[in-house]
């Protein structure tokens, strides 16, 4: 264009593409939706509108659309399936080098689910969400299993498998399969949303039910899969979120939202709420040899899987967690670092405390796995506060 549980496609997949300049009508905001009009302002379209829209949507992937993305190469359902899962809530340009990176080190399905979770999350690190790599992890495994290493064919058993849902399915279905499936990814929202003026975040249920109303009603039947690249490419380079480029769109004539001078408040904002702040302290443990120690954190939770480093709640705790751990402190603790970290639903504030220590146990006491790092390959993959604070210290 996170967490271990199936997130069902409220990811999103990011735009992914230079932003055009729209038309300034097209920004206006004279039009503000009431909330007496009915949730889609628009008429459904019958079968001669269906018809027409995917005229207009096709003969403009035809000249404009994107044909050669390394997941269309070749475009089986583990391919498409893989790029699907990295589009959500990343871009395309990022996206690309870890995509070639990750199908060269894992070129089947087999061998995805054959390889130790911390090299997946390895080849995962810096594109974040992590639950969709050790989903992804999980959906090898169980498709081998289950499925004797071949992605199912019907909606209903990729809907079932960890990590797909129903747009993530309809894409696999659609782009690898020829299967005449909709797609409801986050740029096809947006499309939609304004053509057809539907009022509402998306992320509330009654307005999803009705985005994916209007979606079954306009995709075609026939080129499916060249009907939903075509919306996606529509949302990811034309119908941006902001700056939308109307005057080189193929639905212009048509769009509600355009003609009501009211593009800025399709799809609606996501109610605003207060992002709490949480602290934490990270503890830069270094050896007589100058080896950082690493922590594995759990496999649930933030950066579950990954490596990183131990933590306490304060700074005060420090001198309590080295002698649970049995480690003898060299010198006095300093602080070297405090940055912020922002997840999606709150901010982590990080204190970086660099303690020398000796008599280090071959185990520590909360018995997480350890690695004594000095630089060179990393043992899998990264929680990013972690990369930051390797830079700050210039251990490569």
């Amino acid at each position: 264009m996170a967490t271990a549980t199936k997130n069902k496609d409220k990811q999103q997949r990011s735009t992914g593409a230079h932003q055009r300049a729209g038309s300034s009508q097209a920004q206006s905001q004279t039009h503000k939706p009431s909330n007496h009009t009915p949730l889609i302002a628009a008429p459904m379209p019958d079968a001669r509108a269906k018809k027409r829209f995917a005229k207009q949507v096709l003969t403009w992937f035809e000249e404009h659309g994107r044909k050669n993305l390394p997941w269309q190469i070749d475009a089986t359902p583990y391919r498409v399936w893989v790029s699907e899962i990295m589009l959500q809530q990343t871009q395309v340009n990022t996206v690309i080098p870890y995509y070639s990176a990750f199908m060269q080190r894992f070129a089947s399905i087999q061998q995805l689910a054959e390889a130790p979770q911390d090299d997946v999350l390895a080849h995962w690190s810096g594109l974040g969400y992590y639950a969709r790599a050790r989903n992804l992890h999980r959906c090898a495994i169980e498709v081998v299993q289950q499925h004797g290493g071949e992605m199912p064919s019907k909606l209903d058993e990729l809907i079932a498998l960890p990590g797909i849902g129903r747009s993530t399915a309809g894409a696999i279905a659609s782009l690898s399969m020829g299967k005449p499936e909709p797609i409801l990814d986050g740029n096809v929202k947006r499309v939609l949303a304004r053509v057809y003026g539907v009022e509402g975040w998306p992320g509330q249920k009654k307005v999803q039910d009705a985005l994916w109303q209007i979606s079954e009603a306009v995709t075609p039947d026939t080129n499916t899969g060249q009907f939903n690249q075509a919306m996606m490419d529509l949302g990811a380079t034309l119908c941006t979120r902001s700056k939308p480029d109307c005057a080189r769109c193929p639905l212009a004539k048509t769009c509600f939202a355009l003609a009501q001078n009211s593009i800025a408040l399709y799809p609606g904002k996501k109610p605003k709420k207060v992002i709490p702040v949480k602290q934490t302290v990270m503890l830069v443990i270094k050896d007589e040899q100058d080896k950082l120690l690493l922590h594995k954190r759990p496999a649930s939770g933030i950066w579950g899987g990954l490596w990183s480093l131990p933590e306490v709640s304060d700074v005060k705790d420090v001198p309590a967690w080295l002698h649970a751990q049995h480690y003898s402190a060299v010198a006095d603790a300093q602080q070297i670092d405090a940055f912020r970290h922002t997840f999606s639903h709150y901010h982590l504030d990080i204190v970086v405390i660099e303690q020398r220590v000796t008599s280090i146990a071959e185990a520590v006491a909360d018995q997480l796995p350890v690695y004594w790092y000095g630089g060179g390959t990393l043992p899998g993959g990264v929680a990013k506060p972690l990369t930051k604070i390797l830079a700050l210290l210039n251990i490569q």
